[in-house]
């Protein structure tokens, strides 16, 4: 059954060279398998699949979320201010918010950004 297959995360792009850069420069993601409007890339135990499409951005809600050890949680978010990320606050219940980091109880930080084309990614550390 489909319980014993590693998904990947699929993420449309309207320019590829931007999209290149971000995940590349920008996140710093191993290619994995490049194509002609395609790519994928190695992040940990899994992939990112990045592919040209005109519905690229039209998605509202996270589409991929990092999770990452608590320790390495403000190196991530510091490295990622660095190269000019800048993150989303939102309304939700029993979040307290700080600069863009989210925490939820003293458990579980997060934070989302966007990539060029408006999907929304996610960066989280703890336990839910």
């Amino acid at each position: 059954m489909l319980s014993s297959h590693t998904p990947v995360a699929t993420l449309p792009t309207s320019d590829m060279s931007k999209a290149r850069d971000f995940y590349q420069d920008t996140l710093g993601l191993t290619v994995d398998r490049d194509g002609t409007g395609a790519v994928s890339y190695t992040c940990g135990g899994g992939h990112l699949f990045v592919y040209e499409s005109a519905y690229a951005g039209t998605n509202q809600a996270t589409s991929v979320t990092f999770n990452v050890p608590t320790a390495d949680f403000d190196g991530e978010v510091a490295a990622l201010r660095e190269k000019g990320i800048e993150f989303m606050t939102f309304e939700m219940d029993g979040v307290d918010w700080t600069d863009g980091v989210a925490s939820m109880g003293t458990e579980m930080k997060a934070v989302w950004f966007t990539d060029p084309d408006g999907n929304i990614l996610n960066l989280s550390a703890g336990e839910m």
